[in-house]
């Protein structure tokens, strides 16, 4: 070899060892220098021991119970860091139970150990500044929970750690499964287009983590030492919002939007309703909320209003932010944005053309408009539809069925009468009212 190309490729070699040191010195200081901001709370001795009379647990002034419908129920009240505590108190064998079946899945996907460690050390560094982006409030109350969490998995991160991850696998899950984990669909009508005239509200809740995932799953009942008094439609050991109404009326229901992969945490999208659920009585306050948090995701808050007496979508992305009223007294909402801001934006009509949204949007509006006016029972069964459009038999679990079988839950609100129904075992509903 020629001593010239020796010396290339000498330095070359030398070159490419510096650059590796740099990149792996690199990933080693966001590794550890990742800050969760874990609340610096003294502990205190147990202030309650956790009572159990027959399906009902009490702890202090807060309670859980298996309902006869198969429901969870929680209520609790207070500061952020006693509502946590008691729901871990109330919770443990159920926070367990669903960390459990959650890593089971995980595991089924990736089997390997070292990968796991792997993907471990990839999201303390995606989510180094997590802690940043959610309110001191609810890290507060993640980490009260924490507390009752088992060590069992701390191969993944602390109890802290992996709970405050969770809170954002909504956002996560449908980025790296190209949005399908999440294929919501959603509807709001009022006016004439309502049976009685007073706005209501349904939304299927398509997140699919398996079955055993979707078991427990819970109503909580806040009743916050600040904000409004809400209840919350989830599973254990999920602060964030899914689907919600407080007090005031004001409803909140998510459905995911086409997002590229994101770089960099923000804010989870169930944080950001969750706040909005707490602190907001109108559209506008809503709107307001969601201007001020940035998002790593993008997706649609579809916002109801006793106070206003109507429905919105506020359209979100980590860049750009838009309020849809849509026309008339009717509302849809799938996974495509609808809104004149987001009109030319290249991803959501990429999203319009390749998706299955536009055509369960159309499937929607041929349900809508075929049961008007909508009360809760024909509401339900536009939930419970899994036919294409013009009643064609597209098969079940199809993607562009309203109803594909893979529902966490379905839940109808109607705002103005605190009313909640809530999804159960198949073909039953709870009518539960909000007594908060």
């Amino acid at each position: 070899m020629h001593k010239r190309t020796k010396k290339i490729v000498k330095y070359s070699g030398i070159t490419l060892l510096i650059l590796v040191l740099v990149i792996v010195g690199a990933a080693c200081y966001l590794y550890y220098s990742a800050d969760m901001l874990v609340p610096q709370i003294a502990p205190e001795k147990q202030a309650y021991q956790v009572e159990k009379k027959d399906s009902l647990r009490s702890y202090g002034d807060n309670y859980l119970r298996h309902s006869e419908s198969g429901l969870w129920e929680l209520m609790v009240r207070g500061d952020a860091f006693h509502r946590g505590v008691a729901i871990g108190n109330l919770s443990k064998d159920l926070l367990h139970y669903q960390e459990k079946v959650f890593v089971d899945q995980i595991k089924n996907i990736i089997p390997s150990e070292n990968y796991l460690k792997f993907l471990r050390f990839f999201t303390v560094i995606f989510n180094r500044n997590l802690g940043r982006n959610i309110p001191e409030e609810y890290r507060k109350e993640i980490y009260g929970i924490s507390l009752s969490c088992t060590h069992e998995y701390d191969f993944i991160g602390t109890p802290y750690e992996r709970q405050l991850n969770y809170h954002s696998a909504h956002d996560l899950g449908h980025a790296m499964q190209d949005y399908m984990l999440v294929g919501c669909s959603s509807f709001a009508s009022w006016g004439k287009n309502s049976a009685d005239s007073s706005l209501i509200i349904g939304r299927n809740f398509d997140f699919y983590v398996g079955d055993d995932f979707a078991r427990n799953k819970q109503i909580a009942f806040y009743i916050p030492d600040k904000g409004y008094k809400f209840a919350s439609v989830g599973w254990p050991g999920m602060t964030g919002v899914m689907s919600g109404m407080n007090e005031t009326g004001l409803t909140v229901t998510i459905n995911a939007a086409k997002s590229t992969m994101p770089t960099s945490s923000a804010t989870p999208i169930s944080i950001l309703t969750r706040e909005i659920l707490q602190y907001a009585s109108t559209i506008k306050e809503a709107y307001a909320i969601a201007q001020k948090r940035k998002t790593f995701v993008s997706e649609s808050i579809l916002i109801g209003s006793a106070k206003d007496g109507r429905a919105a979508i506020i359209e979100k992305s980590p860049e750009h932010i838009a309020l849809f009223a849509g026309e008339g007294e009717q509302i849809i909402c799938t996974n495509h944005y609808q809104s004149k801001e987001f009109s030319q934006d290249k991803g959501n009509l990429e999203n319009i053309r390749k998706s299955d949204s536009p055509y369960r949007y159309a499937r929607l509006k041929e349900l809508l408009k075929k049961n008007t006016p909508i009360d809760e029972r024909k509401a339900a069964s536009i939930l419970r539809n899994s036919k294409g459009i013009n009643d064609t038999n597209i098969g079940l679990c199809n993607e562009m069925s309203i109803n594909q079988f893979i529902v966490h839950h379905s839940v109808i609100f109607k705002p103005e009468k605190r009313l909640i129904w809530v999804s159960t075992s198949p073909g039953n509903v709870e009518n539960i009212l909000l007594m908060i």
